[in-house]
């Protein structure tokens, strides 16, 4: 409901762009009050008239000027009158104490005589008593007013909309009620532009939200289009960042189908931007029929079923309704919440916690004899480039990424299970780093377990940077910005591809309903990101400039690549049925065969770990993926 309060403070905050020209108005105002006020303190009701000599105007006229010259001089219409303190009350005093003292020289040097002595001492106290009177009397009502709109002692937020649709409607119902006062609508559509949409304003299109006069006292920016296009809502953010205001924004239509309240109550809820909100691109679309077909009523294994790509598998999978999922996690606090989460969204579904290691192959062996899944996904890897580069860890990344594959590869053709998953990474083409080469490596498993068990389809799935995943450079410049910086990048050439968590997850579900035996799926993810762009919008849409908040650039990490590609230079793709979506044809993969059964032997036996040097890990890595350079 909007009450008397949100209506005094929506009429305050369009006068707040011209607060100073106005409390320079109003203190004018004041010291000509103040004066006659002084003329009837020192003359009385009966004479404070008619007493007056015939220039007092004009001599009124000049102490006006000089007052506001002080009040000018000392900045005392710069202060914002909601904060009136000591401080400010100290300036005041200063420039009464300076303009009084001027008018008195003035006048007594023009022998204007018939002004009292004691109107010109007196004035300036009555007129410092007046504006601190004021100002006070405005913070008063100001928090009062506060109060009653956010019901505490929080900051009134003003926001400017951007659209004027039903969302818009819908989020105006509910958001007064959250103590934010909205100032007006912004839309493109011509028709909606200057009328009222809830007793709001429509100011204009969505390019005016850039102008000062339009935003007003706005304190933040609502996006309110989560009908959009990802294009469009691109453009919204792009056009609100350089407003130096926070911009937040409603759910997106996908968000507030899949959530659990109903539409009226989400809408309200409005949340930061993501990093998906700035992709600007449209989600894939899947042949959901298909993918129902192969995974409902059927059993479903998934390693690193925590992770954050495995816990999304595990989400998505869910909604096809399967028989059982079989979660294979070696962390237990992953496991336990990735657990506690399915069983209160889909409590139909049995789940199966199994804590596991991929480099325990009778473990494996006996989980697929016993729950004799119809679809593994193996998302269970190493993946911090910089970690894995280390000396210490190389032979570990070798021994999880590669030889977990195979371990997990062979209990499922063993197992007889129907369809086999691997979650791969660009980083894998032409790797310049341990994780990419054993990530490769991985892949060259899946050809040689196809070649060697027809009854299972083997597939891999290569995309970009995932947004949001654990490691990710997302959550980290988020860290960064609410810390108040600096943010670090590593270059300021570096690009990335990237995708968002649930596109991610759906195209591994895409992949096991269409791939064949030996294929690598690949995401056509369009335009690659500079990673310092994607910095600056977080940066800007936090409501920072980049002086409050800058970029360090830190320089590149050991094996980090300037730019990552989805397929190596020898590779070539064909399309599927699904618009993106394109299948990898390798090549190479009989002829290093052998070398890869030799490095798993190796890898797996105690002369590993008598002898783990990190450089003899990147020698067996480099005779067996050619395309891998490894650091000097």
């Amino acid at each position: 409901m909007i009450t008397f309060w949100h209506r005094l403070d929506r009429f305050l905050a369009r006068l707040r762009p011209r607060r100073e020209p106005l409390s320079l108005l109003i203190d004018s105002a004041i010291v000509a009050v103040a004066w006659n006020v002084t003329y009837l303190f020192r003359l009385g009701f009966e004479r404070w008239v008619s007493a007056r000599p015939d220039y007092d105007g004009w001599v009124l006229a000049l102490i006006v000027a000089l007052y506001a010259l002080a009040f000018a001089g000392l900045r005392v219409p710069q202060a914002m009158w909601r904060f009136t303190g000591f401080g400010d009350i100290q300036r005041i005093a200063a420039a009464c104490g300076l303009a009084g003292l001027l008018s008195a020289v003035i006048v007594l040097m023009a022998q204007l005589s018939a002004v009292p002595r004691a109107v010109l001492a007196l004035h300036p106290l009555v007129v410092l008593g007046g504006l601190a009177l004021v100002r006070l009397g405005y913070r008063a009502l100001y928090e009062h007013g506060r109060a009653r709109i956010t019901g505490g002692s929080d900051e009134i937020r003003r926001a400017i909309v951007m659209g004027a649709g039903q969302a818009a409607r819908r989020l105006l119902a509910g958001i007064h009620q959250q103590g934010w006062i909205v100032l007006g609508l912004l839309d493109d559509d011509p028709a909606k532009q200057g009328a009222r949409i809830a007793g709001l304003p429509v100011l204009g299109p969505l390019a005016a939200i850039g102008d000062k006069a339009v935003r007003g006292a706005a304190t933040h920016v609502i996006v309110a289009l989560p009908a959009a296009t990802p294009a469009q809502r691109r453009r919204a953010l792009e056009l609100a960042a350089p407003t130096g205001l926070p911009v937040l924004t409603v759910p997106t239509a996908a968000e507030l189908r899949d959530g659990a309240d109903d539409g009226r109550r989400a809408i309200d809820r409005v949340r930061d931007i993501e990093p998906e909100d700035l992709l600007g691109r449209a989600p894939v679309q899947l042949d959901e029929a298909g993918i129902g077909e192969v995974l409902r009523g059927r059993t479903v294994l998934i390693t690193g079923a925590g992770g954050s790509i495995g816990s999304e598998l595990c989400r998505q999978v869910a909604r096809y309704a399967p028989a059982r999922i079989v979660l294979y996690e070696l962390s237990e606090f992953n496991l336990y919440t990735i657990e506690q989460e399915l069983t209160e969204a889909f409590p139909a579904i049995a789940l199966t916690r199994l804590i596991g290691d991929v480099k325990d192959l009778e473990h494996l062996r006996a989980t697929f004899a016993r729950w004799r899944p119809a679809v593994a996904f193996h998302a269970a890897a190493f993946k911090h480039v910089p970690l894995m580069e280390e000396d210490d860890n190389a032979l570990a990344a070798l021994r999880n990424n590669t030889l977990g594959t195979y371990h997990a590869a062979l209990a499922a053709a063993e197992a007889g299970t129907e369809r086999f998953v691997l979650i791969s990474t660009d980083k894998a083409v032409n790797p310049t780093n341990v994780m990419g080469a054993t990530k490769r490596a991985a892949e060259m498993v899946i050809s040689a377990m196809a070649a060697e068990h027809p009854g299972t389809r083997f597939m891999a799935v290569r995309f970009g940077n995932v947004l949001g995943s654990s490691g990710s450079v997302i959550p980290k410049f988020k860290e960064q910005i609410a810390k108040g910086g600096p943010v670090t990048v590593t270059h300021p050439d570096i690009i990335r591809y990237f995708m968002t968590i649930p596109e991610a997850a759906r195209l591994v579900l895409q992949a096991a309903a269409i791939g064949e035996s030996g294929q690598v799926l690949v995401l056509d993810m369009g335009e690659p990101v500079k990673i310092v762009d994607l910095a600056r919008d977080l940066i800007r849409l936090a409501g920072h400039t980049l002086e409050e908040i800058p970029i360090v650039f830190s320089g590149l990490r050991p094996g980090e690549k300037l730019y990552e590609e989805l397929l190596a230079d020898a590779d070539d793709t064909v399309p599927t049925g699904v618009a993106r979506l394109r299948i990898a044809r390798l090549s190479g993969q009989a002829a290093q065969a052998r070398m890869l059964g030799s490095l798993l032997d190796w890898t797996s036996g105690p002369e590993a770990w008598a002898q783990p040097q990190a450089s003899r890990v990147r020698q067996r890595l480099e005779s067996l993926v050619p395309e891998y350079t490894s650091r000097p």
